[in-house]
């Protein structure tokens, strides 16, 4: 299964090597926007966009309903996780 996360460009760094920053939950990391990019939208009007950030790569634009829907669900599917975990480490049986 291939997961695009959520982010939003804060910066353009590069834009003939179309290269921005994109930051994920307070983490920022430099991604590659030339999936994103054309001649309507070019990279300097990327600055403030949401996009799904898969393996370095900026893959499509979203908008920021979007994005949230999306990081609630990973912060509930992280929650849930978690739990999980916790109750493997704890020495309880699981069903099934």
């Amino acid at each position: 299964m291939c997961l695009g996360i959520p982010g939003r460009i804060v910066a353009l760094t590069d834009g003939e090597n179309r290269l921005a920053v994109v930051d994920v939950g307070g983490v920022r990391r430099s991604v590659n926007i030339a999936c994103i990019v054309d001649a309507e939208h070019p990279p300097e009007s990327c600055v403030g966009d949401w996009v799904l950030v898969h393996v370095g790569f900026a893959m499509s634009r979203i908008d920021a309903d979007e994005a949230e829907r999306t990081l609630a669900l990973l912060r509930e599917l992280g929650e849930a996780q978690a739990e999980i975990e916790a109750m493997r480490n704890s020495g309880a049986p699981l069903a099934g």
